[in-house]
């Protein structure tokens, strides 16, 4: 239950970010931006990626907690196979796709490669092995 409640409170403050972000917020905006290696061409950060992935991060936010046992809603059974892709997702963000973000990209001069590196890339496989511990 503890470890549910956790990816709850995460997922909830990552999903928070986005809104903010999505409505305008610019504190902590540069590091979190992929940039090329000049360090100022952003690659994109277009509305409707980050509303997506605000929503999808509130949604698997809400799936933790129903999964905690602290509310009890009914959802088809179909959906508890997230239980599964969630963690799968992050530990492959983890991973990365080898340019730009995850553990083993090429550009790592950036702010946003050493934020990633820092705490983005952490944060993910924190969430992916939280998620796999929560489903044994």
């Amino acid at each position: 239950m503890i470890l549910s409640i956790s990816l709850f409170v995460i997922f909830i403050i990552l999903s928070g970010f986005h809104f903010y972000w999505l409505f305008g917020g610019e504190w902590g905006v540069e590091n979190v931006i992929p940039t090329n290696t000049d360090n100022e061409t952003s690659l994109s950060t277009p509305k409707l990626a980050t509303l997506i992935v605000a929503l999808g991060l509130g949604t698997f936010g809400l799936m933790y907690l129903l999964k905690s046992g602290l509310v009890e809603f009914e959802i088809p059974h179909w959906l508890y196979y997230g239980y599964w892709i969630i963690p799968s997702i992050f530990i492959l963000r983890g991973i990365g796709e080898f340019k730009y973000v995850g553990f083993f990209k090429k550009v790592k001069d950036t702010k946003f490669a050493k934020s990633d590196t820092q705490f983005f890339t952490p944060l993910c496989f924190i969430i992916g092995v939280l998620g796999v511990l929560i489903q044994f």
